[in-house]
């Protein structure tokens, strides 16, 4: 007989997503930085030795190949959580007042993670941000490879240099996410 400690906190499914998701956003972070290094929106590159891609073609073909890879994945990982019911076990409720109290006392040194088979608010709340922030990469990312054709996208984020900006900040919120 197995004890519940024995059993995994997470199905398998979501535990491959998970790390397939990982190995995506690590490519796709790596490729987009040295992509960013070519036409660069603000006063700083970034190092070469963090980039991927050895130039601009290369780092584009190893985006495009991630943001393929991440999107399939993403799918099957929303497309379980939402019929499986596990997004709404394991991610709601949220409310505003559990995430700041759980971010204050994680701030503090104070949060208690007993059960690793329950988020806290904030985990919650980081895994529902990096969800949308997922779903804001695809459709800016989108507008900058295909500005006529997704220009309606486009109008929205302040036409192609707007996706730009929203792309880019987009990308600092889910490293922040890793970090």
């Amino acid at each position: 007989m197995h004890s519940d400690r024995d059993r995994p906190a997470h199905p398998l499914l979501i535990r491959i997503t998970h790390w397939i998701n990982v190995l995506a956003i690590l490519i796709l972070i790596l490729s987009g930085w040295r992509i960013y290094n070519a036409s660069p929106l603000f006063d700083f590159r970034f190092p070469s030795e963090w980039t991927l891609g050895g130039w601009l073609a290369g780092a584009v073909q190893w985006h495009f190949a991630a943001m393929w890879l991440l999107v399939v994945n993403g799918l099957v990982y929303v497309a379980y959580g939402f019929l499986s019911g596990h997004f709404r076990r394991k991610l709601l409720p949220l409310s505003p007042s559990a995430v700041l109290r759980d971010v204050g006392a994680a701030l503090r040194g104070k949060l208690a993670h007993d059960d690793l088979a329950v988020y806290n608010a904030a985990q919650r709340a980081a895994y529902l941000a990096v969800i949308v922030l997922g779903v804001v990469l695809v459709l800016s990312g989108l507008v900058i490879w295909k500005p006529v054709q997704f220009q309606t996208i486009g109008l929205l984020m302040g036409d192609y240099e707007g996706a730009r900006y929203v792309h880019f900040f987009a990308m600092a919120g889910v490293v922040l996410f890793v970090i």
